[in-house]
């Protein structure tokens, strides 16, 4: 998963340019759970972004979702999202 982890990260800093970014990996803890069987991993992702300014916490999940959309369903089984401007 550390591959995968590496992945989320490079393609969260290219797009939103964070301030902080943290990305924990979650998928030990989810060992037998159904969804983990396919390999997709567990993350929960701390993210602040001048490009959330202005932007509802809906639109701001839907711009991460988005641009992680070719790992989600595959190397991503679970996401956590925290999200902030950096005015926040």
């Amino acid at each position: 998963m550390a591959d995968v982890r590496a992945r989320i990260e490079a393609i969260l800093r290219r797009r939103f340019r964070p301030e902080r970014l943290e990305i924990r990996d979650d998928s030990a803890r989810h060992a037998g759970h159904a969804g983990a069987a396919g390999g997709g991993g567990h993350f929960d992702i701390l993210i602040v972004s001048p490009e959330f300014e202005g932007k509802s916490l809906l639109d701001r999940h839907r711009m991460v979702n988005d641009a992680l959309k070719d790992l989600i369903g595959r190397e991503i089984h679970a996401l956590g999202l925290r999200t902030s401007a950096p005015s926040e």
